[in-house]
């Protein structure tokens, strides 16, 4: 079966309800809606690759682009645990124009 990179953002409201739902309460949601999914993005190839580090995934990045021949857009993929662990980090953020 193949897989696909899917990019997404989250609005304000969006990362409220992933705060409260957790990334493993919105793992059967996606599931499902992946189901129904009849479209391709803008991208010609999407690679999923297991690198062992972020230097060497960027290493990869930078020699393709440095071909000129492609633009490379490198993502790092965390997993449902990994992205619970990142929303139990406590950060301090000031948006744009916020005191």
């Amino acid at each position: 079966m193949p897989h696909f990179l899917i990019q997404a953002s989250y609005t304000s409201q969006g990362l409220e309800g992933l705060m409260k739902d957790k990334a493993s309460g919105r793992k059967a949601a996606v599931s499902q809606a992946v189901g129904q999914l009849g479209c391709f993005g803008k991208y010609d190839v999407l690679v999923i690759a297991e690198v062992p580090d972020n230097v060497s995934a960027a290493a990869l990045s930078l020699a393709a682009s440095a071909s000129g021949l492609v633009r490379i857009d490198t993502t790092p993929l965390l997993s449902v645990e990994e992205t619970d662990k990142a929303l139990a980090k406590t950060v301090e953020y000031r948006a744009p124009g916020k005191k």
